[in-house]
């Protein structure tokens, strides 16, 4: 089985998607008059909210935090906040910084996640998208090598960027986080206090509390009983995505 692709230029992946920055990315959409939206999940060090066959990818992209008297591991994803159009779409649904586009931009339609395969389906691409181009996938592997790459990229940045990003948020008051499987705890800080906490590099020292906020609320009783602190935490508004309203 394999799977064709090619870009006919509709504009809808750039509606209404909030697109994965690395922390070099998000300065400089910050920057550029852009907003950041802030993501944040984590699980806990004996596997609470993380899928075995995940937790080695997820465990390379997160940092040890601290929960109550619990240990968790943090991801936090920086994005530019899309709603609407992405900012520099113009009238005639062209990328204004095709060629300094972020590398997500460039990776579509494929996902990053190694556990999330590509289903044509639930893109925002028309029929055509898949009926022309050069050919994606093969035989369930991916066959365009350039792709691959920027693939490995985007996750190398992941890995690096995670400690600088968690003392980003310990500097924004960014302090509640969601369980992984059950969602994102989200923030929209002020674009000027961003760039300013982002100025700053040094990494965060994992002293940091954090607390969970919960949709699901069965999920309470297993993280208090191994030591997790559940509710609000920080001056930071935050906003909750359950996993079934994720973008």
């Amino acid at each position: 089985m394999s799977t064709t692709y090619s870009c006919v230029g509709c504009g809808k992946c750039c509606n209404d998607h909030h697109v994965p920055l690395t922390l070099a990315e998000a300065r400089r959409w910050a920057g550029d008059g852009g907003t950041v939206i802030v993501l944040v999940e984590a699980f806990l060090d004996g596997g609470l909210g993380i899928a075995d066959t995940q937790r080695e990818h997820a465990l390379r992209r997160s940092v040890r935090v601290n929960s109550g008297t619990a240990q968790a591991w943090l991801a936090i994803t920086f994005a530019a906040y899309n709603a609407g159009p992405c900012r520099n779409l113009d009238a005639d649904n062209r990328c204004g910084i095709y060629e300094s586009r972020p590398l997500v931009c460039r990776i579509y339609p494929m996902e990053i996640n190694p556990h999330i395969p590509l289903r044509p389906e639930r893109k925002d691409c028309p029929p055509e998208s898949w009926e022309q181009g050069p050919q994606l996938i093969v035989g369930g592997q991916l066959v365009d090598t350039e792709l691959q790459a920027l693939i490995e990229q985007s996750r190398q940045a992941d890995r690096e960027d995670i400690r600088a990003k968690a003392a980003i948020c310990e500097r924004l008051g960014i302090s509640t986080t969601a369980l992984k499987s059950d969602g994102f705890a989200t923030y929209l800080p002020d674009r000027s206090a961003f760039l300013a906490a982002a100025a700053q590099v040094d990494e965060a020292d994992g002293n940091h509390g954090w607390t969970f906020q919960l949709a699901d609320q069965n999920l309470a009783a297993s993280l208090l009983q191994q030591g997790a602190a559940i509710g609000y935490s920080g001056h930071a508004p935050c906003t909750f995505i359950p996993l079934s309203q994720q973008p």
